[in-house]
């Protein structure tokens, strides 16, 4: 944590000394320093040590716009994440992300894409390609509101992150309006005799007597506010943040959803210790829910004894852990099956403790598809 601070320190003084230059040059320029915080979401197979979940940050960014529509950045986030140990325990592990951004910014600043590189250091480092879209929002003259979102894909790996960022951005140096914009010309008059003079009209010929807004566009009721007009829309009172269709339907999108369930056994032994371990809890809640899946059961032994008696006692294992969900939970069996695969599908090699206790399980995979509404 002290190194965390001492960077953090080092590179405000840096950038504050790089705006004051700039600033005594008196040279047109749109550079701003940022402060954000950052929900993060991994891959759930990503290893930080184990198996990483998501989790929070906070950081600052130096950024410098060169002409009307590129800039670099240097960002710098601390990061927490949140991860799941081999046996379903949770924890977090702290570490840090930096590195730089080409931003191209769209006419008017309307938004903003950014593309370039990052660098993790967790418990494991890692080198990340990062692509993503954000848009600075004006409170005032000093202070701009922002938002991104941005993807991760690890160069090593086949690992997808994600994050989304909120924070805030503070302008140094000559406002990128004096710089860029060029004021529009003022046309008098009203055309299309709407009220609204020709300089305000965002929807110029309007029809004679059409009711209109400050902005000299059609006035249309949308009860919902889904975008669809009352007269069009077949779905009323759609919920606000739903994403609907031409004739105002929320639009419907298919998603898996899964849950993992891993139990342990003792040497040589097929008895299920904890049957009413939280784990297992979790596990048929969610079995329940999705009354249409199936799974199979999979047995596993440790490498010592013979390959027959480890089979053998494989499959006794799955067909107790059956009899536990039928019996103890209700499941109907008719939606399980077991299956035994004795030693041949070690978790860790060898005939150690512990890589004999990993080994000695069952375990267990559901899936399912399920519909879920767009979001706009």
């Amino acid at each position: 944590m002290k190194k965390t601070f001492k960077f953090t320190a080092l590179a405000l003084a840096v950038i504050t000394s790089s705006q004051v230059a700039a600033q005594e040059q008196n040279k047109p320029f749109d550079s701003w320093l940022g402060i954000h915080g950052m929900y993060y979401n991994t891959t759930p197979e990503k290893p930080a040590p184990d198996i990483a979940d998501d989790g929070a940050g906070f950081g600052f960014e130096y950024g410098w716009r060169f002409d009307e529509s590129w800039a670099v950045r240097g960002e710098y986030t601390a990061l927490d994440l949140d991860y799941t140990q081999e046996l379903g325990s949770a924890d977090s592990v702290s570490g840090h992300m930096f590195g730089v951004d080409a931003v191209y910014f769209m006419p008017d600043d309307l938004w903003y894409l950014f593309a370039g590189v990052k660098r993790q250091i967790l418990d494991e480092n890692y080198n990340l390609a990062n692509i993503g879209i954000g848009k600075h929002w004006n409170l005032n003259d000093d202070v701009k509101l922002t938002t991104e979102i941005a993807a991760y894909r690890d160069f090593d790996d086949s690992y997808y992150d994600y994050s989304v960022k909120v924070g805030f951005t503070f302008p140094i140096g000559q406002s990128p309006k004096s710089t860029y914009n060029k004021p529009a010309p003022v046309v008098d008059g009203d055309n299309d005799n709407d009220g609204v003079l020709n300089s305000m009209d965002q929807c110029p010929n309007t029809p004679a007597g059409t009711n209109v807004d400050s902005k000299g566009c059609a006035v249309i009721a949308d009860s919902d506010n889904d975008g669809v007009a009352d007269g069009k829309d077949m779905c009323p009172n759609t919920p606000m943040n739903d994403k609907v269709d031409a004739d105002g339907c929320t639009v419907f999108d298919k998603e898996e959803v899964s849950h993992t369930l891993r139990v342990l056994f003792a040497n040589n032994s097929a008895v299920v210790a904890e049957p009413r371990s939280e784990d297992i809890q979790d596990f048929v809640a969610f079995f329940k829910r999705y009354g249409k899946t199936t799974a199979v059961i999979e047995g596993h032994a440790s490498a010592p004894g013979t390959e027959s008696y480890n089979m053998d006692l494989s499959k006794r294992r799955a067909e107790a852990f059956k009899d536990v969900l039928v019996n103890e939970y209700g499941i109907d069996p008719s939606r399980l099956s077991t299956e035994g695969f004795g030693e041949s599908n070690l978790l860790m090699e060898g005939s150690s403790a512990e890589a004999n206790r990993l080994n000695r399980r069952i375990s267990i995979r559901v899936s399912a598809i399920v519909e879920v509404p767009e979001k706009r």
